[in-house]
């Protein structure tokens, strides 16, 4: 007779949604405490939190019904969206600067899989860049000129953020193997740079592009604040870039060098082809964490009065009108800025497993 074999099944505390709560939630005393109060903490917040958001909210009501009622005024945001995420754009031109961060946004989103990145990419980064230019500025048969004083909003956010951290990354590089050059002159001038950027705040480069820069410029001459902004926002970013390529160019061994120069390689082909491309995978974390933040401190322009995203919505609540619904508002501006932060952090994890960066 052949024997029976009986599976014995796992207890029932141990697996399933049980097993993962005793397994992490609950697995010591003082995590059991934990989970409690933390439990607590959210039956006690998050209900009024979604009847105020959600249920009791005013979504498209004028002002004095969200004055009246119980729940979070969303209309401030429904009623001035427009202005919000263009600001004084021309009011029937403003499809021009929503189609160009489509454009924008379409880019991006197909260069963050590697699989695209060819000369059909660049050439189609060429052609978008100049339809967007030509969108936003106009002055072509069909497209009445606009003036940058004009472009506010979300455009002019995105345009100082992603061209900023576009031009702030190549120019870290290059400050980085200044900085660590055997040539005296190159090697002091870089370490020059870097230092007095990083000891001053973005605050005050804005302030010396906004106000003293134009007084050195010759009379009749001037650049467009838009420009002077974007230079110092690269010029901040690019410095602190450098100082983290610094320390991935110091972590490649000595070996790597000499091996390069075993085989022949110049300077140009060995940082081109040996050294760069293992400094720049070991950096990717710290260097996403600068371009996170240099993408957040975008909103500082708003001190030189440019109408970015953040100077757009402090208008709105400037009104007598929406007054006093702010909560809302900065909500709006917090949920927009961490999907442009959450994107760039997804994509820096999603890089890192594609290159393995932890196996190296």
């Amino acid at each position: 007779m052949s024997e029976q074999v009986h599976v014995v099944k796992p207890p029932v505390t141990s697996v399933g949604v049980v097993g993962w709560l005793r397994q992490n939630l609950f697995n010591t005393p003082f995590n059991s405490l934990l989970s409690l109060v933390t439990l607590y903490f959210l039956w006690s917040v998050l209900p009024p939190f979604v009847r105020w958001a959600f249920i009791d909210a005013s979504w498209f009501s004028p002002s004095q019904v969200c004055r009246d009622g119980a729940g979070a005024c969303w209309s401030v945001i429904t009623q001035n969206i427009r202005f919000i995420l263009f600001g004084f754009y021309p009011y029937d031109q403003q499809w021009r600067p929503a189609v160009a961060v489509v454009l924008l946004l379409g880019l991006l989103f197909f260069s963050r899989d590697r699989k695209y990145w060819s000369k059909r990419l660049g050439y189609a980064w060429i052609v978008g860049l100049v339809a967007m230019g030509v969108l936003m500025a106009g002055g072509v048969p069909g497209l009445p000129a606009v003036e940058t004083t004009k472009w506010g909003g979300l455009p002019l956010t995105l345009l100082l953020s992603v061209f900023g951290l576009t031009a702030a990354y190549p120019l870290g590089v290059i400050l980085a193997l200044g900085r660590q050059s055997k040539m005296p002159a190159i090697k002091v001038l870089s370490v020059v740079y870097i230092e007095m950027i990083r000891g001053v705040p973005l605050i005050s480069l804005l302030f010396m592009a906004s106000i003293i820069f134009p007084l050195f410029l010759p009379e009749g001459i001037t650049i467009n604040k838009i420009l002077r902004a974007q230079v110092a926002i690269i010029l901040f970013t690019g410095a602190y870039i450098a100082e983290v390529v610094r320390g991935g160019l110091q972590a490649i061994p000595k070996g790597q060098y000499e091996a390069a120069e075993s085989l022949g390689l110049n300077y140009y082909l060995t940082m081109r082809l040996v050294i760069l491309p293992q400094a720049l995978k070991i950096v990717i974390p710290p260097t996403v964490g600068i371009l996170v933040s240099a993408f957040k401190d975008t909103s500082l322009v708003v001190i030189i009065a440019l109408y970015d995203v953040l100077k757009t919505t402090q208008t709105v609540l400037s009104n007598p009108e929406w007054m006093g619904f702010s909560r809302e508002a900065y909500i709006f501006l917090a949920i927009l800025y961490f999907l442009g932060c959450f994107s760039m952090s997804h994509y820096s994890r999603k890089l890192e497993m594609e290159l393995s960066t932890e196996n190296h």
